[in-house]
């Protein structure tokens, strides 16, 4: 059986005010014909469909667009879990529908684990697997609030709690896979993995409060064969295991993902085991595909003339990136947008962001007041006001604990549900 896995594609993201829909597009018309030409049998989504919780007419369309592509290809079966990034209910809403074209939708846990147990099934209606489809799973889902938690105990309650319904959901699985015969378990998840590798400027937010609960390999249960992770933008394997993986965002999320290849991952799993093999996983043959460059983004950073001669460079090359110009000469360039957008004109050159960084320094030991917003997070916000009213040590843990609540809290409301 051959699975494709791939995850956050983040449908409906701008770069700095900039509409990305055809890169979207463009991917997932790539993606639809990776599918067909290698015969793919089922498509695992591992999270963050969507990059809001509301997201516009245009970004459904490609969604839904995608998805009946999919099901008139041989691809079988579609399972789709939500991130932290997606609406719950809304992912939800036309799940029964979705059925009808053998895609799997799962928007959040329920009352019983045994709704995020798959079959995937062959040819002839037999089983040839089973999907643990564990969605990005809510602190409240998982942990009961006690008074006078510390931060700590809070962290690891979460993890634990991480842990259970993973053991809950596979033991399931497992029960199925012994009526059914040696057929593979394929796990789930959206979630911050130990170790996990982040980039500056790629959106990847921490899930849980105090941005500590970043689970072990170890929390999953050794029955799944291979374990499709989403949440993180960087492709790459869990704890040295081959078996347990980030397929990574397909298109870069900001400058600091620009140079970074982007993949999906296709898994061709035997659907019986190896009696051989003293490892009781099934036998794996995993391939990463590169993902195309929709959108050239070229970040330039320098001395005035190094930036003027770098965008000569990609002029003589009549490239069409997006650029983002980071000026950090020792002199005042008071007329550096002036100097590098008639540098691009009559180009097919876009700049979506201009750092004086000189102008920024000096600004920045004078006041604060004139920080933009692409330069600080809700955090900074935050911690320039405790500085600003000097509050310090117990004081200000409490506090910073209570507002990463709060932000949590926010990030995880489910604006669509009723």
């Amino acid at each position: 059986m051959k699975i494709l896995h791939t995850s956050d594609w983040h449908i409906g993201r701008s770069l700095y005010g900039r509409k990305r829909y055809d890169e979207f597009s463009a991917f997932l018309d790539w993606l639809a014909g990776l599918i067909e030409s290698k015969g793919i049998d089922a498509l695992l989504v591992s999270g963050d469909i969507f990059d809001t919780s509301t997201p516009s007419n245009r970004a459904q369309a490609l969604y839904y667009r995608f998805l009946c592509n999919v099901s008139a290809s041989g691809c079988r079966h579609v399972v789709i879990i939500a991130g932290n990034h997606d609406s719950p209910s809304f992912l939800n809403a036309p799940k029964e529908l979705l059925l009808a074209l053998n895609v799997h939708v799962v928007g959040s846990i329920t009352e019983n684990p045994e709704d995020e147990v798959i079959f995937l099934k062959g040819i002839s209606d037999v089983p040839e697997a089973i999907v643990c489809a564990v969605p990005y799973l809510r602190d409240r889902d998982i942990r009961v609030v006690k008074a006078g938690e510390s931060i700590e105990d809070k962290n690891a309650n979460l993890i634990k709690g991480v842990q259970r319904h993973y053991a809950d959901v596979c033991r399931i699985a497992e029960k199925k896979q012994r009526e059914y015969g040696d057929i593979p378990i394929i796990g789930m998840g959206h979630l911050f993995t130990a170790g996990g590798k982040t980039i500056e400027g790629d959106g990847v937010r921490e899930l849980y409060v105090g941005s500590l609960a970043h689970v072990g390999k170890d929390i999953f249960p050794g029955c799944i064969d291979y374990l499709a992770l989403g949440h993180l933008h960087v492709p790459q394997i869990v704890g040295k295991s081959e078996h347990i993986r980030y397929a990574g965002s397909p298109i870069p999320m900001g400058y600091g993902e620009a140079k970074q290849e982007k993949s999906v991952v296709i898994i061709d799993v035997a659907t019986s085991g190896n009696p051989n093999s003293s490892v009781k996983r099934h036998p794996l043959t995993i391939t990463l595909h590169r993902v195309p460059c929709f959108q050239v983004l070229e970040r330039i950073s320098g001395k005035m003339d190094e930036i003027t001669q770098r965008i000569d460079e990609l002029k003589s090359k009549d490239s069409k990136a997006w650029l983002e110009i980071e000026y950090t000469g020792n002199k005042i360039a008071g007329n550096l947008r002036e100097i590098v957008e008639e540098a691009v004109a009559d180009t097919d050159m876009e700049i979506r962001r201009i750092k004086n960084k000189r102008v920024i320094e000096r600004v920045i030991n004078q006041t604060c007041e004139n920080d933009t917003l692409d330069d600080l997070d809700v955090t900074d916000v935050f911690t320039r006001l405790l500085d600003t009213y000097e509050v310090a040590g117990d004081e200000r843990l409490a506090l910073i604990q209570a507002h990463q609540e709060i932000i949590t809290s926010l990030n995880e409301e489910d604006t669509n549900a009723e």
